[in-house]
């Protein structure tokens, strides 16, 4: 954990964005990121360079309601105040929603306790031009039972590193706590909520290709069983695309 900034106030934030035309959270050299705008807007307000800390990456086309970060800087106008500094100067597809100060041990990554996603899915035909951006528009009608079946194997405690995409990387530490994995139908729309402790790599949209896969009948739900206690990534698993996902909340204590 990084250690506070000497004598500085640290302030913690909660913003929503739409995720369509950023490479991600995380800074990036060309400067397209949604770090990389907060940070020039921290930068006109305080009139100087500030680094911000969230609470984990999104990858391009990911989107959130509820992302988190943290900063250090002195303001002495009050948290109102900060968050009507926000309001301007930030892509209208960003939006700082809270802004207030907290104790210097808080750290937007290393407190939390864990986070929800949700995952939009349209199958069975083609979605409009103002839902298409936000989902996984499918023309396969969807198995909802098995998928259910399926995610319901996928509960609790284990090692996710089959449903992770960690580019040949070992990691110490694959192990989560999946505290919900459901699915929901309304008509043909599908949401899929997942929440945990954490999340590796791609965890989530991995879980929801998997799915999608028992779905169309290409997996069997024992199949996830067998693919979950295997440890490894394999072919059987694909990625769902971006546009689906949405980072709704993280937790802390």
């Amino acid at each position: 954990m990084s250690a506070p900034s000497a004598q500085l106030p640290r302030w913690k934030c909660a913003v929503a964005y739409d995720g369509t035309s950023f490479t991600g959270w995380q800074s990036q050299l060309g400067g397209q990121a949604v770090q990389d705008m907060i940070e020039q807007r921290l930068a006109a307000i305080f009139g100087r360079e500030l680094r911000i800390h969230g609470s984990g990456r999104t990858d391009a086309g990911v989107h959130a309601r509820g992302q988190v970060f943290h900063f250090d800087a002195d303001w002495p106008h009050g948290e109102a105040k900060l968050l009507a500094a926000f309001r301007t100067g930030l892509p209208p597809t960003i939006s700082v929603q809270s802004a207030r100060r907290i104790t210097s041990d808080f750290h937007a990554r290393f407190s939390a306790t864990g986070k929800v996603y949700h995952y939009a899915i349209r199958h069975g035909g083609t979605a409009d031009p103002f839902e298409f951006p936000f989902c996984w528009a499918m023309p396969h009608t969807l198995d909802v039972a098995a998928m259910r079946a399926a995610a319901a194997r996928l509960v609790g405690r284990h090692d996710f590193r089959s449903f992770s995409a960690v580019k040949g990387e070992e990691r110490e530490d694959n192990v989560r706590t999946l505290r919900r994995l459901d699915v929901t139908a309304r008509g043909p729309r599908l949401r899929l909520t997942a929440e945990a402790d954490g999340f590796l790599y791609k965890m989530v949209r991995s879980l929801v290709g998997a799915l999608v896969a028992v779905g169309r009948g290409q997996l069997a739900p024992d199949d996830l069983t067998v693919i979950l206690h295997e440890r490894r990534r394999t072919h059987r698993v694909k990625t769902a695309p971006p546009q689906g996902l949405c980072l709704m909340k993280v937790f802390y204590r």
